[in-house]
Order: structure tokens, then sequence, then C-alpha cells
């Protein structure tokens, strides 16, 4: 081997990096646990409300850690908030939270557009838009356009009453043809989403939750969020759901407010002398555990200036900054202005002024308070919903700033606020959703025509997004939730619990097997395998990847997988040895002889993995994200770290080293089955086997899951056990009709109902849970509310543990994805094939294998449903399993393919033999292989949580069935084609 030197330094480093990327994850575990611990001192079970109080001093305990060093490497030290950010991501089915895809309204920005048009062709047209988009795959804004020109007559899209308005007189007149209009209105649509999106990410970046991820998928207008952490599921519904609030407000000056700060401040003063003792006595009766009330008395008593001590630096004369504040003391600063003792000092003029915080500078840490001018009706000076555009633009010096326009009644209103406002020497506050985007002032006088600039100190990506914030505000564009996965907090450590079960057992019976198997090589092939999984965690965790329960399951395979490569290096240098090779140079030809096997087997289930990456979604991303990096340590430390270990421990010369034991010495030596001439009865066996498949797949079809049908689906736990059918007979009286099914432990059930599945809006999951919660009652612990029942009433969850919504036009086109995916994985595959080994033959017979092993999986999923005791819907995960078992049968058949054509290659066909010879040589592989895989995913079937049986099973199944091809169907077909081809050739020839 070349290189050693290198190698050997690259892989230290390589270690090295993964350890110190996973430190972080260590420490932050370390961290919450004892926040967790504090929490369960603190407050017993005994006390009411125990688990959301538990919660609350968790989180504090962690707040106040936030700035804190917690770790220190001697050379760096890191803050909780640091360790936090470079911890290995949780998803959402181990750490809980929400996942939701939301679809932004295109109709309602359509309606905005038309600026709400009463033309009875341009509603007609949306309806029956409605009414496709329900069965189709294309964009709305398409089936709109396609609906109008249907029904249209002479009437066109730019017509004055409809998109040729005042609003978009500039782009659109009424001289325009319809393909002239669409693509603005197109680009309309895409801004509008835009604004949506950046207003949803700013809402979110607010929330709270640690790692959040948000992303638009294509142009369809739907965006995914993800909330790891999220438990209120109310909170999150409004905060995604609700429309966007566009404000122009008055703003007082700093020298307007600055009394009333004052006073504020000597009063919260005065209160340490008349508090202390009521704080006191509050912290002592709970035991550290303070109430809201007495954490503020107490912070008070702790400060000379409670208020000023807060504030970073002050407002100037005639700005409308009153005060700037460190982020993490903007809570406590609103909460003392909130105070009644406070509020009662108000003058006349702040009555109803409203102090609102602005947005913080991107890395900054402060931030600054405005006070606007409101009224008894807390009404802004003007709504956003006059602006009719904005964009980024350059003021006369050449600096970022945005321009902005207004319709006619916007224009009015503007030119009497901007007035004013020069007149007074004012500021005009800019607010989204409560917070502060820009407050300008006016230098030239009343604005008029509704044409104006907002100009300042911005950087060109400031104004880019308070260009979007305005446009956000022109058209209100819902938000409604198509798609939702709601998972409990105590579901995601049983997750991770049961996970890490697996992972453990699967680990030690491959480290047993292979140094039962191979002897003292098996422990340099264990100590490898460790360094694997030491470096696949390490990857994950400095990409930054999501760790997920499928994820988790790629890992647990991939170690069984990863075997395989060691296996193909050890069984081609016992051969090595058997040709009389010396104990060197048989260990250096087994390597350079492997890798060819390696590497076309480890490609081919990559292709599969990448597949899963393009087609696939979250915890399916997850699992072919992990697979993939899997495949890559895999090889590297097959390949490269075991040989090191190996020449290590040879360095001399004078040690021998055995790939077997006493036991294994001679397992598959003498072997010589005629595996082609056992072909015609695998032909007629595998035919049955696909016919029955096929019939029961026609027949009586396969249990689509919420994924692929559309619908909502709850988890539901009970404190005792329960039986589904009566609590079927329950729910259809509620719902028209439910399926209920045990899901795991006889005390938890999934229920799943396609009960108004096509409509959306918060309102309807409300009535849905509503009615069940009803339904349910004689299975609920006694004096149980629906708030407990939604959200999990103890830290057992009893109630809803996992909500699961899915629209149907989502559905829809999860399943054309899963379609793609297998179809692109084959078509892919086929062709590396074909480029490999030249013969179009060989392609032929792997996909023949393939397709023989899904067709027979889904068969037995079709024909065992409703009889076996777990899960076996047809699902995501269960498409992730199903190309899992397509990239491992093509693995097994790609060795056996790649020795056939080595063989071939020295010795020639001879009627077949030498296929059967490479059979038989490549046998101990397979079956060792396939042995240490079984091992694995039994494991994982056993131990790994109920959400993971199903994909499991189907898995096993493949495996199972993907052996058994590679020899009697991949092969066979491969040889009978070729054959066949030879003869027709020689009868051509004869008949020349």
């Amino acid at each position: 081997m070349q290189n050693k030197g290198l190698i050997r330094l690259f892989a230290i480093l390589f270690g090295l990096v993964s350890i110190y990327q996973l430190s972080f994850t260590f420490v932050a575990n370390k961290v919450e646990n004892e926040a967790e611990a504090y929490a369960m001192s603190t407050v017993t079970d005994a006390e009411e409300d125990y688990v959301a109080k538990r919660e609350a001093v968790e989180s504090r305990y962690l707040d106040s850690l936030s700035g804190q060093e917690v770790f220190n490497l001697g050379v760096s030290s890191y803050t909780y908030s640091e360790v936090k950010d470079k911890e290995l991501n949780k998803g959402l089915d181990l750490k809980g939270g929400i996942n939701a895809i939301l679809q932004i309204s295109v109709k309602d920005i359509l309606r905005g557009l038309a600026d709400n048009s009463k033309d009875p062709v341009f509603n007609e047209a949306l309806v029956r838009a409605d009414e496709a988009s329900k069965d189709s795959q294309d964009d709305y804004v398409d089936l709109f356009f396609e609906e109008f020109e249907a029904i249209a007559g002479s009437t066109k899209l730019a017509s004055p009453d409809i998109f040729a308005n005042k609003t978009l007189s500039e782009e659109i007149n009424f001289q325009m043809s319809n393909e002239e209009v669409k693509p603005i209105i197109r680009r309309k649509i895409d801004e509008s989403i835009v604004s949506a999106f950046e207003v949803l990410r700013k809402r979110i970046d607010k929330f709270g939750v640690t790692q959040p991820n948000i992303q638009r998928l294509g142009t369809s207008g739907r965006i995914l969020v993800e909330l790891p952490g999220a438990k209120n599921v109310d909170r999150v519904k409004n905060l995604l759901q609700s429309t966007a609030q566009l404000e122009f407000w008055e703003t007082f000056k700093t020298e307007e407010v600055t009394p009333f700060l004052i006073n504020a401040n000597n009063t919260l003063q005065s209160l340490v002398e008349t508090r202390q003792e009521v704080v006191e006595e509050e912290v002592s009766e709970i035991d550290s555990l303070l109430s809201d009330a007495a954490q503020d008395s107490l912070d008070i008593a702790n400060q000379n200036n409670p208020l000023f001590d807060l504030i970073v630096s002050g407002g100037f004369q005639g700005s409308p900054m009153i005060a700037t504040v460190a982020i993490k003391d903007t809570a406590q600063f609103t909460s003392y202005l909130r105070r009644s003792e406070v509020t009662a000092l108000r003058p006349a003029s702040l009555q109803y002024a409203k102090f609102v915080w602005g947005m913080p500078a991107k890395n900054s840490e402060v931030v600054n308070l405005y006070a606007l001018k409101s009224n008894r009706n807390n009404e802004p000076a003007m709504n956003g919903d006059v602006i009719t555009d904005a964009a980024q633009s350059f003021d006369i010096a050449g600096r970022p700033a945005v321009s902005m326009q207004m319709n006619t009644r916007g224009a009015k209103i503007w030119e009497e606020l901007t007035g004013k406002a020069f007149r007074e020497g004012g500021n005009i506050a800019i607010v989204l959703d409560n917070i502060v985007y820009s407050a300008p002032g006016v230098s030239k006088g009343a604005i008029t025509g509704g044409n104006s600039e907002i100009s300042g100190d911005f950087t060109l990506e400031e104004a880019d997004d308070l260009a979007n914030v305005l446009r956000a505000g022109k058209l209100p564009a819902s938000a409604e939730i198509i798609q939702s996965d709601i998972i409990g907090p105590s579901l995601g450590q049983e997750a991770i619990d049961s996970g890490m079960t697996s992972f453990l057992i699967a680990m030690v019976l491959v480290l047993i097997w292979m140094v039962f198997y191979y002897g003292k090589a098996g422990i340099f092939a264990d100590v490898a395998l460790v360094f694997n999984i030491v470096l696949i965690f390490g990857v994950l965790a400095g990409l930054g990847a999501v760790l997920t329960l499928p994820g988790i399951a790629g890992i647990v395979l991939t170690i069984g997988m990863s075997v395989d490569a060691n296996v193909l290096i050890y069984e081609r240098i016992k051969e090595e040895v058997k040709k009389g090779k010396g104990q060197m140079q048989a260990i250096a030809d087994g390597f350079s002889n492997a890798l060819s096997s390696i590497l076309d087997a480890n490609i081919t289930t990559g292709l599969t993995a990448i597949i899963l990456l393009l087609f696939g979604t979250g915890p399916i991303q997850g699992f072919a994200t992990t697979l993939l990096i899997g495949i890559a340590t895999s090889l590297f430390t097959a390949i490269f770290v075991t040989r090191l270990l190996i020449e290590w421990y040879l360095k001399n010369g004078e040690k021998r080293l055995d790939f077997y034991t006493g036991v294994t010495k001679n397992l598959f030596t003498n072997i010589n089955i005629n595996f082609l001439s056992k072909r015609k009865i695998s032909y007629m066996i595998s035919g049955a086997l696909v016919l029955v498949s096929a019939i029961m797949l026609f027949t009586k079809g396969l249990d689509g899951g919420v994924d692929f049908v559309g619908g909502r689906s709850y988890t539901v736990r009970f404190v005792d056990p329960v039986n589904p059918s009566e609590i079927a007979n329950d729910l259809n009286a509620a719902f028209g009709t439910a399926e209920v099914k045990t899901f795991g432990n006889p005390n938890q059930v999934k229920i799943t109902t396609k009960y108004k599945v096509e409509e959306e809006g918060s309102s309807v999951d409300e009535e849905i849970q509503n009615a069940m919660f009803n339904a349910l009652q004689k299975y609920l612990p006694e004096g149980i509310t629906y708030k407990e029942f939604v959200q999990g009433s103890d830290e057992k969850s009893i109630g809803i543990v996992q909500a699961i919504k899915v629209g149907p036009t989502i559905a829809d086109d999860i399943k054309k994805n899963a379609v793609w995916a297998i179809l692109g994985s084959l078509a892919i595959v086929f062709l590396y094939i074909l480029l490999r080994f030249n013969k179009w033959q060989f392609s032929l017979g792997a996909v023949t294998a393939v397709f023989h092993d899904v067709v027979i999986v889904l068969g037995i999923f079709s024909a065992f449903s409703s009889i076996m005791p777990f899960n076996m819907e047809i699902d995501q995960a269960f498409i992730a399993a199903i190309l899992t078992v397509i990239g491992y049968s093509l693995n097994d058949t790609v060795v056996v393919f790649d020795r056939i054509r080595e063989v071939i290659k020295g010795k020639g066909w001879r009627g077949g033999d030498n296929v059967n010879e490479a059979l038989n040589s490549t046998l101990s592989r397979t079956l060792n292989t396939s042995l240490t895989t079984l091992v694995v995913l039994l494991a994982i079937f056993i131990f790994g949580g109920e959400s993971l049986r199903g994909f499991m099973f189907a898995m096993i199944i493949g495996i199972i069935v993907g052996t058994y091809s590679s020899l009697f169907i991949a092969t066979p077909v491969m040889f009978d084609t070729l054959e066949s081809r030879g003869k027709s050739k020689k009868k051509e020839a004869v008949d020349a």
C-alpha cells in the first residue's frame, strides 16, 4: 500500500476531528441532563401542572447558562449557546416537535392582484381552478389560466376589471394579450410567496426553538417548517397561519418618553424595601421555584436601578429610538413596563403608547426600543394593505434604499402622514408582526403621489429584506397547513432509547460474529468498524445534518453492510493463501482483487441512496444521508484502516495471521452446487411467487398510509390496554369511518380517518380532536381535560402523542415522487451495470432480480397487512425500505457478476461450469454478509421501536429474497440471454 504514512496521518486527524465534533453533543447532553435533574428535584409530581412547571424551571436554568462557559478545551472555551449550536442535531422523531408544510394561498394572491375583482369570468375561473387542483399536480396559477381561457369568451386577463387595474397599471395595460400578462402575474405571485416566506422566517426566528428549519419547496408556494422541541401546538399554528400585519405608526421622540422612564425606574427602585420580605417569603415557600411575580420582585431587589441597569445606551434628542437593550434582557424590560405600578405613572400623552422592539441587526446582541403613538382602539396611522409594490433600490448617493408604491387611498393618507412628520420633525415606524423594521424621518416635506423612497444606513441585504416586508403587507396571502406531523417529547425520548438499544445490540452481535468467524483478523475488522461509527457520527455533527430514527436505522444498516467489504477482502485473502502465496503477498493481492467488487457494490447502493435524497423528504432524507456517509466511511475504514492494522500486526514478519477459526476453517470449502441446473425450478418458484403477489396486489391492494391517501392519523396512548374494535365503533359514530389499530403496546392505538380530509384550517383540526376526545371519554382517566388530551396530560403522555395530517394534493405528490424514485433507481442502476459490464444481459439480469424482489415484498405486505401484529402501512418509510432492498439486492448481484466476469475472462464459459464455479466461490461472502445484515435488521425489528417495525420487516423480507434472487434469478437470466444470443450467432454463421 502506497503512502501509508499519509493515510495513517489522515485517519488519525479524521478521527480526532470527529471526536472533537461529537464532544459538543456530549457536553450539551450533560448540561441538559443536569437541568432536567434540577427541575425534577424542585418540582414534585404532587404539584398541580407539574410538567409545565418543570419545563419552565428547566428552560430558566438553561437560559441562565446561555452566556456562561460550560466547555473548556484549553485553547478555546465555549458557552452553552455555542455548544448547543455545534451539537449533533436531532430530528423531530427523536426530539419531539412540529413538522409542517404550508401552502401559501395563490388564490388569495390572485384576488389581491385583481383588486378583489367582481368580474364573473374571473371568479368562475377561480372556482373551477379550486376543483381542478384537487386532482391535479399542476401549479394553481396554471390551472387558473387554463380555466379562465376555457370560459373567457371575449374577456381578457388585461381587462380593467381584472389585472389592468390601478394597482398594476404601470405593468399591465388593457391592450396586452393573455400571453403577455401571464409572466407578469407569475412573477408577482412569486414575489408574494418570497415575501410570505420572509415573514414566516422572521416569526420562527423569534419563536425561540433551537435549530429551526424553514425552506421553500420548489415554485408551488409550499413552505416546509420544522420546529424541533416545540411543544405549544396552538401557538405554532397561530404563528404559521396568521396573515402578516404590516402597519405604519407615528413615533414618540426620546425626550417625550425619558421623564416617564425616570419615574418608572424610581418607582421600581422604591419597591426594594417594601417587597424584600415578600420575596424571601415566596422563595422559601416554593424552594427555589420562583413564580413570575416573585422572580420579578427578586430581580428588582437585587438592582440599584432596575430599569436603567438593563439599558445599554439611551436614545438621543429627536430620535425615535428610546433605548437600546441587550436581547436577553428584553423580556425583563417589557415585564417592568407592564407592571401596574409603572403603567399608573404614564402621563396623558403616553396613555395609549405602544412600546415595541425593533429588528436586531445581523449578529447583534442588542435591540432598539420604540414608543409608538396609538389610540383607544390601538389603531395604526396606516395599514400595509395600501402598498402595491416595493423593491430594493439605491438613493442619490448610491447607497442601498427601498422604493415603494401605494394605491390611491394610501397615497392620500401617506401625504397627510409625511406632511405632519415633516412639520413636527417626527418619524414613521414600519411595523410587521409587532416588530419595527425601520423608522425613517421625512426630510423634504409631504410626499405626494404614493411613490416613496426609504433611505438610511442599510446594507444591501437589509434593504432587500425590508422590500420583502413591505410587499408582504400588500396582499392577503393566507397560509394553510396541508401536511403536519406533531410528535410529543416523550415519544421522541422513547425513540432515542429504542434506537440506541437496537444500535448497541446490533453492534455487539456483529463484533462477536466477526471474531467468531475470522478469529484475530476479525478483531482488526471490529476496530475498523467501531472507528467507522465514530466517523459517521462525527461527519453528521460536522455537516450539521439531522439525526432521525430512520437515520439511526441507516447507521445500523451501515454496520451490517460495512462488514461486507471486510468479508470480501478476507475471503479473497483466503483464496490467495490456498493458491500457495506467501502471507504478505496473499494479503496484498486479496485487498487488490476485492477492490473492484467493493467499489461496484457500494456505488450501486450509493446511487439508490442519492435517489432517496432527491425524492424523499424529512426522515427519509435523513436515512439517505446517513447511508451515503456510511458508505464513504466504510470504504475508507475497510480498504485503508483494516489494512494498516493488519500490516502493523505483521510488520516484523514473525507473526502469523489466519483468517478463520477452528470452527470456520473448512466452511464452504468443498461446496460445488450446480446453480444453473436448478434455474428452471427457480423460475417456476419465482414465477409462482410473483404471480400470487400480483394477484394480491390487484385484488386486495396495499394498506396505504396517510402519506399516500391523505387524511389524519393520531397515535393515542391510554393508561390501560384497549380494544381497537370497540374504539373504532365509537369513532365511526363521530367520523362516519375510522380505522383503529393497536400500535406497539396494547394501551396505544393508531387512529386514521379521512373525515373532512379536503378541508383545511386549524378550526377543522380542533373539531376533529374535540370529537375524538368526546368519543374516547370512557377510555381516558377521570378528570382529564381536552388540553391535556391534545398535548399530553403528564410525562407519560396519556392522550395524543403524535398527530399527522396530509392533504389529498400533497399525498398525490408523495405517491408520484415514490414512483419516480423507484423507476429512477432502476434506470440509473441499469445504466451503471451496462457501462460497468459492457453487456445489456448483465443489466437485464440485475433489473429482473430487483423487479422480482420488489413485487414479492409488495405482495407479502398486501397479503399479511391485516394479520401481522405491527403496522404494515405503505408510507414514505416503506418506500425507503423498498429502495434500500433494491440497493442491497444490486449490491449482492454486482458482487456475483463481478466474480463471474473475472472467472469467464480467464477460463471462458465452458457451458456454464465456470459460472457455477464463480457462484460457489462467492457463496461464503454472500451468506456471511446476508446473515450479518439480517442479524442487524432483526435487532432493530425487535428492539427498535414500533414506528420502525414495518420498515424493518420490509427490509428483512427484501434481504432474504434479494440473496436468493442474486443466485437463482439474476445470474440465470443473464446466462440464458447471453447463451441464446450466442446460439443465434452460431446459427447465423452456419446459415451464411
